[in-house]
């Protein structure tokens, strides 16, 4: 439930001014054992859902986790997963959750049975890369833009050393008329600013960890990407197709409710 859902049901009277001070008030950190405590209230605050990051956690913490979190709030996202994590989060399935893999994310979506994907929010989103080697990346931003109710585009592959490939995506982003477009690149990391010189929307430039030599590991296409000299271009650290995504989505469901306001429909939320 978002904030706008929880003060609309107090302007409706199905919510007591007492019950939605409770609802805010309590279980705002969900402890987990000795090693975890959960930000459950991050959605109705931000409209940002909580990630759990998988990497040097055991399978059986993960899991633990998610179920903690699905269970409190619907839904747990879950990144950066190994198999052995998957052959864990499985069984979930067993236990009154639906799991679902992104398996080219490196992602798993737990839901509590019931609980449904979030409903459009009519903001848009356009995912590029310049290399198929990005698309790991690429993926964990179109996952969780995707769950904050994006409509989520992607086109991979599209980098300089090729730059005819890139005009149909930038046709199409214009014809669709995204938000906000995410371009991962690794290498050099070039494609975010030839974007950013022609895209009419924010561009988010997400460096990888693709490359060798000096300024390999996502060095140089970091300091590539901040040192840009196009306007509305944004940086996240390397290899954070997480952030990148949620960043987008913020952006992409601001602007969707302006549109909503300016037409009279429902704002999202």
């Amino acid at each position: 439930m978002s904030l706008r859902d929880l003060l609309r049901k107090v302007k409706n009277g199905r919510l007591s001014l007492g019950e939605a001070e409770a609802r805010l008030r309590l279980d705002m950190v969900k402890a987990v054992e000795d090693y975890a405590k959960l930000d459950v209230h991050r959605p109705l605050r931000r409209r940002v859902p909580e990630v759990i990051f998988a990497e040097n956690k055991t399978p059986a913490e993960t899991a633990k986790i998610a179920s903690e979190l699905a269970g409190q709030v619907g839904a747990a996202l879950v990144a950066r997963l190994s198999e052995a994590h998957w052959r864990e989060l499985k069984r979930l399935g067993r236990r009154g959750f639906k799991v679902e893999r992104w398996e080219r994310a490196r992602m798993t979506v737990v839901r509590k049975r019931g609980v449904t994907p979030p409903p459009s929010s009519g903001g848009r989103v356009m995912v590029l890369t310049a290399g198929t080697a990005d698309v790991p990346v690429a993926e964990e931003a179109r996952v969780v833009a995707g769950e904050m109710g994006c409509e989520v585009y992607t086109a991979y592959d599209v980098g300089v050393a090729g730059f005819h490939r890139l005009l149909q995506p930038l046709k199409e982003s214009l014809r669709r008329k995204v938000d906000v477009i995410v371009v991962v690149a690794g290498m050099e990391g070039a494609l975010p600013s030839v974007v950013a010189s022609l895209a009419d929307c924010p561009v988010i430039g997400v460096p990888t960890s693709t490359g060798y030599g000096l300024g390999g590991g996502g060095q140089g296409a970091l300091m590539s990407m901040l040192q840009s000299c196009t306007l509305g271009l944004a940086v996240v650290n390397i290899d954070n197709g997480v952030g990148a995504g949620a960043l987008a989505a913020l952006i992409a469901n601001r602007a969707a409710e302006a549109r909503a306001s300016a037409s009279g429909r429902k704002k999202w939320g």
